[in-house]
Parts: structure tokens; C-alpha cells; sequence
């Protein structure tokens, strides 16, 4: 865990929350790439940092839709098409916001967050690819250095601006002012302040469609969204520009601009069946996303492309962020009506999205009926599995529901939405010795992880397990990946008392004090006002040793709650 001091965190934000000048866009100049001041203005490794930073802020505002299966098949398809890029040794990391608005952004240090709105109105895979690959062309074309390069001068009034963003939307008893202040567009690295020149979009479009190709999807499916888009504006917006989506507004589409990208689309093609035989893909093939994939972050992932005669893994995943980023018993209203009168919405995944909607709203015994004839036609999808499993302990089928997440997580060791799932239900109800199996199956999933719920998770375990200090620290790592690096350091600081340290632990807390002191420091001297340290006060204690810090109370022995 690595503590970010404010000045570097300002910088961050400045990066991408920057507006070009009316002259710089007018005058549409390409920038030459840069690898001088802006480099040395923003290394790697500070522009990496700036976007832990971004997410662990957007984590303390619950803008993000934290799932494992969806963190891994965002960051699988993501990676697959880095590998077709320009630069596929670069950082980069895949994100969804919960945000029903249609919008995508990049950020510094390779951060790409998708709004969950654009993924639900995606028709296809290779539709959502073209997106994402558009975004990852703005960084490998160094589009965010060139737009931070021409508008330094003006750092220090845009620093001031975000910090006041970022202060009133963290604040406590802040309730709907983040929100306001994000989708206004004030703070917090939103890509619709990038306000990139024509000739920057035109070239992230021209990168992706190659990126497109080289990976394997339609180079037609940018140009296909692109083209969707256009007529939502043109049907929609009756000329209100708060109507038009705001990937329009980011991303503005011009016929010039669709024709451009399926005249590069066409060229891809015709260049493929010049190809010797064997060595092409036809659009069947991109469109089914059946080519080799480049790079696969964990090849025991569920969210591994589909199989021929299986489930089209996009759409059952697009079901369960739609369901994950809304209300779970308007959903269950919304797809139990549809499909009773809506002959074609009766589809796998709509069904699957229903029986989820099921789960989250404490209905295990009604989703299990509705996943089992999607199992009966089938079996090996492990998706559904993991659905029925969770369905089977929430109808309080729990012996059945530990056999089946065993055997799913004997299949696939390494899957962490396995192994949450299932040391959700080892600890939930079980024994110390089922606590301590589920601490020790997620251990190893810690190192190089930045999901809260996975430390949180474990650090329930640990604690049933019998072994507060792990469990301590783990929950103050979820505080601190969640934007509350204040919550992090008192808890800390309380484990650091504990007589019972050994000589191990009390280095690894002493460790983590130490990346943590210059970020709290820093927010301290500048009196930043932080949802666990408003005004920079400090906490209260309580009469029963616990301490609670705006919405979130936390004991010595128990961390957070």
C-alpha cells in the first residue's frame, strides 16, 4: 500500500481535469509527442499513482461497480486489446462506474472507466471493444500529456477548482452534492473536461479500429456505435444539447467522422482476405469474438470468451451490471414484466439478469427456479453455476450451496469471484475452521489487488478465524482502497497497541503507518475536508472503545463495520 502525498494527488487531477483553450482547439495543431517536459512533468509511475488515486476516490463516493467477475471480463477484453495496440507493454486498468449516463473517460497512468449506461446500450461485444479501444488510443497517441502540456500554465487555478470539487463532494453530510458536483463536470478526472481537438479524436478512432482488428472483433463495430449514437442525437434531442448522451458531448459524431471510420474498417478487411488462407478472420468471426486471444489476465476466468454452442458471455454480463448498478427489486419488477409479455425477451441472459435481480433482492428460492432450466441447457456454464450456488445458501440450501461453490473453486483455484462467494458462505453461519479455510483460500488473492470488498471479505474471515491482527489489517487496507486513508491509519495506529504483536506483524503495521503518514499529513496541512476527517477534525471515541468516523464505526478488535 502506497501513501500518495496531495501535491502529487493535485496533479493527478489537474492531468485530467484540464481545459484546452478556445485558441488551442480552433487552431487544431498536432502536438508532436512528447517525451520531454510532460514526461518529465508526469512520470509512469506518478500518472499510475494518479489513477489508483482517481478509483479509490470514486470508491469513497460508491461510484463504482466492484464486482470480481465483472472487474475480470472488463480487464480480460480490455487487455486483449491492449495486446493489438501500439504500446501493449503499457499499465492499464479496466473499470465500470455505476453511472447511468452513456459515457466513457481515460485517465492518467492507463485507467479506463466505462459508465455502466454505456455498457448496457452497447448490441455486441465488439461494440463495447470499439469503445474501449477508442479510449486506449487517447493514451497510446499521448493525447492526455499533449492536452497537460498545452494547459500548464493554467495549474494553478484548475488545482484550486478540483480541490474545492473534491472537498465538497468527499465532505460529510455531502448526501447528493458529489454527484452534482462529478456529473457537472467540476471534478474528479471526468473525460468531458478533455476537451480533445478533432484532429485527437480522428486519430484515438483511426488507433482503436487497428486495435479492433489486431485483436481479433469487427473493425465495423466503431463505426456501428458510432452510427447508433448519431441517431439517438438526431431522434432525441429535439436540439436540447441536455438531452444528447454524453458520450456525444465528449465524443461529437459527424458523418465525415462515421465515414472516415468505416473507410479504415473496409481497408482492414480487404487487407485480411489478401492474407494467405488460414490466416484471416472473417466478420462472422470478429463479430462472435472467437479468435485467439492475445492476453488473458487469469485463463481461469469466468468471464473467458464463449465457447461455440455456449452462452454469449456478454450479454449475461451486460445483464448483471445493469442489475449490479440498480435498484435489485425495480429490476426484478422490470424483468418479471418483460418477460411475461415481451415474446423477445425471453432470452438466456434476460433471464439470467431476473435471477439476479432475485438474489439481490432475498428471493434465493424463486432465482433457483428461474437459473435451473438455463442449467439444464447448460450445465458447464460457470457463470450460472456461481448464480445457483449463491441462490441455493440465500434460500438456505447451504450444505448443497458449499458443495457446489467447492467444486467450482477446485475447477478454477485462482477465480476470486469464486472464492469471495464462497468464504462469504464459509464464514456466514459456519464454523472457526470454516472461517479459517476461507481466510486461507483468499490470502494469496491480497498481494497486487485493489478490490475493498476482496480485503474486507477476508478480514471477516480472519476475524471469525480467530486472528483479529490479520483481520485488522485487511480492514484497514479496505479503508484505504476505499478512499479513506484517515479510517486506514487510526486503525493502524489502535493494532500498533495491541500487546500480542509479534515481531512480524508489528513491522508489516509499522510498514503501512509509514505509506500512509506523508497523503494524511498532507491533507491535514491543507485542512481537506474528507468524508473520515471533515474539517480535519479528529474522531470520537465511543464508550466502547470503538471510534466512528462519518458513516463508518470501527473497533480494536474488529476493524470495520
Amino acid at each position: 500500500m502506497g501513501g500518495l502525498a496531495l501535491s502529487r494527488l493535485l496533479t493527478a487531477l489537474l492531468c485530467a481535469g484540464l481545459t484546452l483553450s478556445a485558441n488551442a482547439q480552433d487552431k487544431d495543431v498536432r502536438l508532436p509527442d512528447l517525451g520531454s517536459s510532460a514526461n518529465a512533468l508526469i512520470s509512469p509511475q506518478e500518472a499510475q499513482d494518479y489513477g489508483a488515486a482517481m478509483l479509490r476516490q470514486m470508491r469513497a463516493l460508491d461510484m463504482m461497480v466492484d464486482d470480481p467477475m465483472l472487474d475480470d471480463y472488463i480487464n480480460d477484453l480490455g487487455y486483449r486489446l491492449v495486446a493489438g495496440s501500439e504500446k501493449p507493454k503499457d499499465h492499464f486498468v479496466f473499470s465500470i462506474a455505476k453511472d447511468p449516463v452513456i459515457n466513457a473517460f481515460a485517465a492518467p497512468g492507463g485507467y479506463i472507466v466505462v459508465n455502466s449506461g454505456l455498457v448496457i446500450i452497447t448490441d455486441s461485444e465488439s461494440e463495447l471493444a470499439g469503445v474501449i479501444a477508442h479510449e486506449i488510443g487517447h493514451i497510446t497517441q499521448n493525447h492526455l500529456e499533449r492536452a497537460f502540456e498545452a494547459s500548464k500554465k493554467d495549474t494553478p487555478l484548475m488545482a484550486l477548482v478540483l480541490l474545492g470539487a473534491i472537498a465538497a463532494g468527499a465532505g460529510a453530510g455531502a448526501g447528493d452534492a458529489a454527484g452534482a458536483i462529478l456529473l457537472g463536470g467540476q471534478g474528479l478526472l471526468m473525460q468531458r473536461q478533455i476537451n480533445f481537438t478533432r484532429k485527437d479524436e480522428t486519430e484515438a478512432d483511426r488507433a482503436g479500429i487497428q486495435t479492433l482488428a489486431n485483436a481479433g472483433y469487427d473493425p465495423n463495430a466503431m463505426a456501428s456505435f458510432f452510427g447508433r449514437m448519431e441517431d439517438t442525437m438526431r431522434v432525441g434531442s429535439g436540439g436540447d444539447l441536455g438531452d444528447v448522451p454524453s458520450f456525444l458531448q465528449d465524443h461529437p459524431v459527424t458523418q465525415s467522422r462515421i465515414s472516415d471510420a468505416k473507410a479504415r474498417a473496409a481497408a482492414l478487411l480487404a487487407e485480411q482476405k489478401r492474407r494467405p488462407s488460414g490466416s484471416t478472420l472473417d466478420k462472422t468471426q470478429w463479430e462472435k469474438s472467437t479468435a485467439p486471444i492475445l492476453y488473458v489476465k487469469d485463463p481461469t476466468s469466468l468471464s473467458s470468451n464463449t465457447h461455440k454452442g455456449d452462452l454469449d458471455t456478454f450479454l449475461l454480463m451486460r445483464e448483471r451490471i445493469r442489475v449490479l448498478s440498480g435498484d435489485a427489486l425495480q429490476l426484478s419488477t422490470y424483468y418479471a414484466s418483460n418477460l411475461q409479455t415481451n415474446r423477445d425477451f425471453n432470452t438466456p441472459s434476460n433471464h439470467y439478469g431476473y435471477a439476479l435481480a432475485l438474489i439481490r433482492s432475498n428471493r434465493g428460492a424463486k432465482a433457483m427456479d428461474e437459473l435451473q432450466p438455463l442449467l439444464t441447457a447448460h450445465p458447464d456454464n460457470q457463470v450460472l453455476r456461481l448464480a445457483m450456488a449463491d441462490a441455493k445458501n440465500q434460500a438456505g440450501r447451504r450444505a448443497e450451496a458449499l458443495s457446489l461453490y467447492a467444486e467450482l473453486n477446485t475447477q478454477s483455484p485462482r477465480n476470486r469471484a469464486i472464492a469471495m462467494s464462497y468464504a462469504k458462505a464459509l464464514t456466514e453461519g459456519g464454523s472457526q475452521d470454516e472461517a479459517r479455510q476461507a481466510a486461507v483460500m483468499l490470502l494469496p488473492m491480497l498481494d497486487n489487488n485493489e478490490e475493498p470488498e476482496l480485503y474486507r471479505t477476508f478480514a471477516r474471515a480472519s476475524d471469525k478465524a480467530g486472528d483479529p491482527i490479520r483481520a485488522g489489517e485487511a480492514f484497514a487496507d479496505a479503508s484505504y482502497l476505499s478512499g479513506r486513508p484517515f479510517d486506514a491509519m487510526e486503525q493502524l495506529k489502535r493494532l500498533l497497541q495491541r500487546p500480542d504483536l509479534d515481531y512480524y506483524a508489528r513491522a508489516r503495521i509499522q510498514a503501512r503507518i509509514s505509506d500512509l503518514t506523508p497523503l494524511v499529513m498532507e491533507l491535514r496541512k491543507r485542512r481537506v475536508q474528507t468524508d473520515d476527517n471533515p474539517d480535519g477534525r479528529s474522531q470520537q471515541p465511543l464508550k466502547n472503545g470503538a471510534a466512528c468516523q462519518g458513516r463508518l464505526c470501527f473497533s480494536a478488535d474488529q476493524g470495520g463495520r
